[in-house]
């Protein structure tokens, strides 16, 4: 059962919903687990679910005024969506808002070193990528370049997508080995 059934009909919580999806589904590519040393654990994918997430509000943030509503519908999706998979996952009722907080706290974080890893080309974004998404793994030093590789070209073919396709939630990813 789909728990965001009530947003059909809506157009900014639709084009919403359709942001999240694609984010989800990127996230879910065997390719970042089987290839890139992602760990296949539940941090790694709400570590890909976060980034690909961050991706999509980076390209909003170049239309702010007409996307920030967009942004808040997207983020508040993503936390609904968080707090229903704890409630599933078995996170007692009286957890669950305590673990949400510190997920956004760190969504929050890993936003904003991601940024500053985008408008830099160094390391930053390689070391970003280390202690987040691999947090606790050992990644090799090329999928961390491939991670960020990965990541760039992503941002930049969103910067790409027009405004009315944004608003309508018609996006997409390219896979982590192919792409522009």
């Amino acid at each position: 059962m789909n728990p965001f059934r009530f947003l059909k009909g809506r157009p900014l919580e639709s084009a919403a919903q359709r942001l999240y999806d694609a984010a989800v589904r990127q996230a879910r590519n065997p390719e970042f687990y089987e290839n890139m040393g992602v760990p296949d654990t539940v941090e790694g994918r709400f570590e890909l679910i976060s980034l690909h997430t961050f991706l999509i509000l980076h390209r909003l943030k170049q239309d702010h005024d007409a996307t920030k509503s967009l942004a808040q519908a997207l983020v508040d999706l993503m936390f609904r969506d968080m707090d229903h998979n704890l409630r599933e996952m078995g996170v007692g009722d009286q957890r669950v808002p305590k673990r949400i907080m510190k997920m956004a706290e760190n969504f929050y974080g890993r936003m904003g070193v991601y940024e500053k890893g985008l408008e830099i080309v160094d390391k930053s974004l390689s070391e970003a990528l280390r202690r987040n998404l691999f947090h606790q793994a050992k990644p090799r030093d090329m999928d961390l370049d491939h991670m960020a590789d990965y990541i760039r070209r992503q941002s930049s073919a969103l910067s790409k997508v027009s405004l009315e396709c944004l608003l309508e939630g018609d996006i997409g990813f390219w896979g982590p080995s192919s792409g522009p």
